[in-house]
C-alpha cells in the first residue's frame, strides 16, 4: 500500500500548484497585454512617420524623415506597373515582401509583420501617397519589441520561481505551525494507549495549548470533552465495579451467616432426634426462624436487582390510590408489633400514581429503621402532605440521631452506622438500600436531615408519573 503524503505536505503541495496557476495565468495575460501594447505602440509610430514622410513623398519624391533603422521605399505607377523608385533612405536587398505588400496598398493602408532575409523581423507598414499612383512602404525593425518581451518573460519566470520557492518554504513552515495542535492531539490520542484503563479511575490526560484558529479551538474543545467524558465514564465504571465487587462480598457474608446457623441447628435437631426428643421443636423453630431471615435478605436482594438491572417487566404496578391510606395501614402495623415507640400520624389526603404495595415497604422499613435504631419510648411521627404535583412524606423520630460522617452513605447497600451491633438488632443493612432504590424507581428522591435528638427522613413522589 502506498504511503500517503501528510497533510501539511499535501496542503503545501497543493498552495504551490495553486499559485503557479495562478501566476501562470497573470504572467500570460501581463505578456499579452505588454505585446498588445507595444504593437499598437510600434503601429502608432509608423503612423505618424509616414504621415509626416508623405510630404516630402509627394514634393521630392524621396523620403528624409524616417528613423535611420527604418527601411523605406517608394513605389509609383509606371506604365500600368508598380516600380520602386531609389531614395536616400536604407532599402533591403530583397523587396519581395515590400512589393506584395505595396500592390495591395494603393487605395488603403496596409500593416505586415515579416521576416526580411538576411534582415530580421519587421513591421512593415504600406500607405497610399496618391490613389493608385504613388505607394510609400517602411519596416520597423522588432528587435527591441521582441528584446523587451524576452526581457518581460525571463524577468517574470525568475519573479514566480523566487516567489513560488519563498510561499512553498515559508507556507510549509506555517501551515506546519498551523497543524501543531493537530499532532499534539494526535500524540495526546496515542498517549492513552499508554495508560491501562482496567482498573483506572482517572484517565488524566488532556489537550493543552491554545492558538490554532476557531476552528483547532472547537476541535480542541470537543477533544477535551470527548476525554472528560471517557474518564468520567471510566470512573463510573470502577465505581460501579467496586460497588458490585463489595455487594458480592457483602451478600455472600451476609448469607453465610444464616447458612452456617442453618446447618449447626440441623446438626443439633438431628443429635435431639436421636438422644434428646423433648429439644426437637426448639431447635426446629431455630431453622424455621433462620431460613425466614435468610428469604427476606434474598427476597431484598432480587429485589434490588431487578430495580438496577431495568428489565423488560418492571417491579412495579402503579395504580390510583391515597397516599394517606397507606400511611394510616403502616401505623397500624407498626404500633401492633412496636409497642414500646409512640406514633403520630398526619396525613392529608393525597391521590396519585404509585405501586401501593412498594409505598407500603417503604414506609414500613422506615418505620422498622426507626425503632431498631431508637430506645424504648421514643416518639416516631408519619408526615404526608401534597405539594402541587409532588407528595411529600417525613418519617421522624427522637432517637439519638445519626453521625454526621455516617450520614452520607447511610443508604448504601449492606452499610451499618455501628458495625459492632448484632444482627438480630441491626438488620442486614439493605432496609435503606431498599427504600432508596424505590423511591427512584417511582422518580422521586429521599433526603436525611439528622441531629442528636431528632431525625427526619424526606420523601418526594411525582404524583403522576
Amino acid at each position: 500500500m502506498r504511503k500517503q503524503l501528510r497533510l501539511g505536505t499535501r496542503l503545501t503541495l497543493g498552495l504551490g500548484a495553486l499559485v503557479l496557476a495562478v501566476f501562470a495565468i497573470v504572467g500570460a495575460v501581463t505578456f499579452t497585454s505588454m505585446k498588445t501594447f507595444l504593437d499598437n505602440r510600434l503601429d502608432d509610430q509608423m503612423a505618424i512617420s509616414q504621415t509626416g514622410a508623405a510630404h516630402d513623398v509627394e514634393y521630392y519624391d524621396k523620403v528624409t524623415k524616417l528613423p535611420p533603422t527604418w527601411f523605406a521605399v517608394v513605389y509609383k505607377m509606371e506604365d500600368g506597373a508598380l516600380r520602386a523608385q531609389p531614395g536616400e533612405q536604407p532599402q533591403p536587398e530583397d523587396r519581395e515582401e515590400f512589393d506584395a505588400i505595396a500592390k495591395r496598398a494603393l487605395v488603403t493602408e496596409q500593416f505586415e509583420t515579416e521576416y526580411l532575409r538576411g534582415e530580421g523581423k519587421f513591421r512593415l507598414r504600406a500607405c497610399p501617397i496618391k490613389t493608385n499612383e504613388i505607394v510609400l512602404v517602411s519596416a520597423a525593425p522588432m528587435a527591441d519589441r521582441d528584446s523587451t518581451l524576452s526581457q518581460l518573460i525571463t524577468v517574470g519566470v525568475i519573479a514566480i520561481l523566487a516567489a513560488l520557492v519563498v510561499l512553498v518554504v515559508g507556507g510549509q513552515a506555517l501551515i506546519r505551525k498551523g497543524l501543531q495542535p493537530l499532532s499534539n492531539m494526535a500524540d495526546t490520542a496515542h498517549g492513552i494507549s499508554s495508560h491501562d484503563l482496567t482498573d483506572s479511575a482517572h484517565l488524566a490526560v488532556r489537550v493543552d495549548g491554545k492558538g490554532g484558529g476557531v476552528e483547532v479551538e472547537e476541535l480542541r474543545e470537543a477533544f477535551n470533552t470527548m476525554l472528560a467524558h471517557i474518564d468520567s465514564s471510566l470512573a463510573a465504571r470502577t465505581a460501579a465495579e467496586q460497588r458490585l465487587r463489595r455487594f458480592i462480598a457483602d451478600a455472600s457474608h451476609e448469607l453465610r451467616t444464616p447458612l452456617t446457623s442453618l446447618r449447626g441447628y440441623a446438626d443439633l435437631f438431628r443429635y435431639a432426634a436421636a438422644n434428646e426428643p423433648g429439644e426437637r421443636e426448639k431447635h426446629l423453630e431455630k431453622l424455621r426462624s433462620e431460613a425466614s431471615r435468610m428469604s427476606v435478605l434474598l427476597d431484598d436482594l432480587l429485589l434490588l436487582a431487578r430495580l438496577d438491572s431495568a428489565e423488560s417487566e418492571p417491579p412495579l404496578r402503579p395504580e390510583e390510590l391515597d397516599l394517606a391510606v397507606i400511611a394510616e395501614a403502616a401505623a397500624d402495623a407498626f404500633r401492633a408489633a412496636r409497642p414500646s415507640h409512640s406514633l403520630e400520624v398526619d396525613a392529608d389526603t393525597v391521590t396519585m400514581t404509585a405501586d401501593p404495595t412498594r409505598l407500603r415497604q417503604v414506609l414500613d422499613n422506615l418505620l422498622t429503621n426507626a425503632a431498631v435504631h431508637t430506645p424504648a419510648g421514643t416518639a416516631v411521627s408519619v408526615q404526608v402532605t401534597a405539594s402541587g404535583d409532588w407528595a411529600v412524606v417525613k418519617v421522624s423520630d427522637t432517637g439519638p440521631g445519626i453521625p454526621e460522617a455516617d450520614q452520607a452513605r447511610i443508604f448504601d447497600r449492606f452499610y451499618r452506622v455501628d458495625d459492632s451491633r448484632t444482627r438480630q438488632r441491626g438488620g442486614s443493612g439493605l432496609g435503606l438500600a431498599v427504600v432508596q432504590s424505590l423511591v427512584e424507581a417511582h422518580g422521586g428522591t429521599i433526603t436525611v436531615a439528622s441531629r442528636p435528638g431528632s431525625t427526619t427522613f424526606t420523601i418526594r413522589l411525582p404524583r403522576q408519573p
